[in-house]
């Protein structure tokens, strides 16, 4: 079992986070607003000077350790979700801004974290296990519309109706899924096609997993918490792993790129009122990058720049 966490278009994301036009090298802030286990923010320490600073978060107590192991004065993590990142910074004081969304290699391949249908585990799923209800806790307990609603709007899944259907009949037998294989098996019986090089579970895990550590609901409040506290110049670095957390990225640059308005006002399109955000590029990973790293396949990174609000 291999769970080293190979951190996805590392040089990029580090390129990216010290080109805004606001970065000194000699005092910048930056915000790793993942630490994971800490390769962006390790390389970053590599390439900033002496008095600058780098704050990063993370909800994963085992994020948390490995971070104490950083022995730099310029870094600190908070225990705490990217999401609150303008709680405990003031506003246009960060340089840059990382977002790697997802989860790391070793929660993947820890069975005990309850992430994978690859390996028998508790059916756990919590970022921060130190809080909230599990996967296992919340499937004994809720209502079938929910469970369909979460695997429909969460995973893409066609077959979320059948599913949920069948994980609340076996709760209702007295046979509760509390494990991964457990809850794998019943998706494997319910779901009789299967899209190629795809396990029929994997859409569900990924829709449960983002429900249980309300993963799209923090994104949505950290870019809006990122762009509080950027400077002008600042960069915005998001690196996304599925459609919906790229999706919400796009159009939340796009809104902050460009200031809308009433379509009968005789503008053109040239002469639009240029919002917050200046587009600055969209990254996918190197073929070679994918081959050593298939988790890299589906990564989009997104880079945006603070700018003044045009008059």
């Amino acid at each position: 079992m291999n769970n080293i966490h190979r951190p996805v278009l590392l040089a990029e994301a580090v390129t990216a986070m010290i080109g805004g036009t606001s970065f000194q090298k000699e005092s910048a802030f930056l915000i790793d607003g993942t630490f994971g286990r800490g390769g962006h923010s390790k390389a970053l320490l590599e390439q900033i000077g002496p008095n600058c600073q780098l704050l990063a978060f993370d909800k994963d107590l085992e994020a948390q350790h490995v971070a104490k192991q950083v022995n730099d004065t310029r870094f600190q993590i908070i225990h705490s979700s990217f999401a609150l990142m303008n709680q405990h910074v003031r506003a246009q004081s960060v340089d840059a801004v990382l977002l790697d969304l997802g989860i790391s290699s070793p929660q993947i391949d820890t069975p005990e974290r309850g992430f994978s249908f690859r390996f028998d585990g508790p059916l756990d799923m919590r970022m921060d296990t130190s809080c909230g209800v599990s996967a296992a806790e919340w499937l004994a307990s809720a209502p079938v519309e929910e469970i369909i609603q979460v695997i429909k709007t969460f995973g893409e899944e066609r077959y979320a109706f059948a599913i949920a259907r069948a994980i609340v009949k076996q709760r209702e037998e007295g046979k509760a899924v509390q494990t991964t294989l457990e809850l794998s098996n019943v998706i494997a019986k319910t779901v009789r096609s299967r899209e190629p090089g795809q396990d029929p579970a994997t859409r569900t895990f990924q829709a449960i997993r983002i429900f249980i550590n309300q993963e799209l609901a923090d994104l949505e409040r950290g870019l809006e918490a990122a762009l509080d506290v950027l400077k002008i110049g600042g960069r915005l670095v998001v690196i996304s792993f599925h459609s919906l957390e790229d999706r919400i990225v796009k159009q939340f640059i796009q809104s902050h790129a460009q200031i809308t308005v009433p379509r009968e006002l005789p503008i053109r399109a040239k002469d639009m009122p240029q919002g917050d955000l200046e587009i600055i590029a969209r990254i996918k990973p190197s073929f070679s990058e994918i081959e050593e790293n298939p988790r890299a396949r589906s990564a989009v990174m997104r880079i945006a720049e603070k700018k003044g609000i045009a008059s």
